[in-house]
């Protein structure tokens, strides 16, 4: 086999390149860059978060409590940013200047920054998380010298049952309450689960089947306030919302009048055809609400074929309300309402 031997000439040193003219490409976006940039900044300046806009004591609470806990974090956020950016600035292979210790290892004074500021932040986001759990808890009533408006709340596919039982009367799809007055919900849902939302006023709750939940919020300015479900529930789902109408005291009666003389009536007929699964239902308003509907609402999974209750449930109240019956087509398994 022969050896192949090759002659190696001098190196012939090549021409830098030459200079490319920048591509149609990166010209037009270079160009359109600034547009863009404008554009996002007009768009995002229409923007508004309900959230940190409240209108009730329940969410000024949480929006502090949203602010400070996000200020705790960025103590630790922020220096941790700028530190990396500075470090990689300041340790460039170009800087010569900079101190050059490739047997460097440990330094006692950055250990002891780096483990405690984090443990100051984690005990008093500990300290505040346990102080607004309780402060802040859905179930606990709100202090006030004003007797609180009571509303049951039943979450149907796919709207809203607003019942006032100190009144008689009900609503679909619209929630009205006085200022400065404390308001206590009892939640459940007809079959799927909800989620009882009003971002301008505070805590969002979950509306089960079979089960009541609580909350109490109050209003401390007038206003028409957005309430959603926050939690997916099918093809209805994006049109589950209502207005909260926060009144005066004197605009708040003349609502209840206004429902108390509706020719609609809620018996427990017309709740059956009310909770048959519909969408963008219009708001609506009902007088002289069945006794117990709710209660028989909460209890209509919770008896036996007899309409007996079971699990020990159905003492008091709900014990003499008749259950709500399930051969409606109201009734639905929800796994077969959710994939409609």
């Amino acid at each position: 086999m022969r050896n192949l031997h090759l002659r190696r000439g001098p190196a012939v040193e090549a021409d830098p390149p030459l200079p490319q003219p920048p591509t149609r490409s990166k010209s037009l976006f270079r160009r359109a860059a600034p547009f863009a940039s404008a554009g996002a900044l007009a768009l995002l300046g229409g923007c508004s978060s309900v959230l940190m806009d409240p209108k009730g004591d329940i969410g000024v609470q949480e929006k502090n409590l949203i602010l400070i806990a996000l200020g705790l974090m960025l103590l630790v956020v922020i220096p941790v940013i700028a530190l990396t950016l500075w470090f990689a600035w300041r340790y460039r292979a170009s800087n010569t200047s900079a101190t050059y210790a490739p047997k460097w290892s440990h330094s006692t004074a950055i250990e002891v920054v780096v483990w405690t500021i984090p443990c100051i932040i984690v005990v008093t986001l500990a300290a505040l998380i346990w102080k607004t759990t309780h402060s802040l808890d859905p179930y606990k009533p709100i202090e006030s010298q004003v007797k609180p408006v009571r509303v049951d709340v039943v979450a149907l596919n796919w709207k809203w049952l607003f019942i006032y039982p100190d009144y008689g009367v009900a609503s679909v799809n619209q929630l009205a309450i006085p200022v400065g007055t404390p308001v206590s919900f009892r939640i459940t849902a007809e079959s799927l689960m909800n989620s009882f939302f009003i971002p301008q006023l505070g805590s969002q709750v979950y509306a089960m089947s079979g089960m009541e939940t609580k909350l109490h919020l109050i209003a401390d300015h007038p206003g028409t306030y957005a309430g959603r479900s926050a939690a997916f529930s099918g093809p209805g789902f994006s049109d589950m919302h209502f207005d909260t109408l926060a009144t005066s005291r004197a605009d708040f009666d003349a609502w209840i009048a206004r429902a108390k003389a509706s020719p609609a009536m809620l018996s427990r007929g017309a709740y059956e055809q009310l909770a048959v699964p519909g969408e963008k239902a219009p708001v609506a308003l009902y007088s002289n609400v069945a006794p117990g509907l709710f209660e028989g609402v909460v209890d209509k999974y919770m008896r036996d074929v007899h309409g007996n209750p079971i699990c020990g449930t159905g003492t008091g109240m709900s014990a003499s309300v008749p259950a709500l019956t399930m051969n409606s087509s109201a009734a639905r398994a929800p796994a077969t309402l959710a994939a409609e």
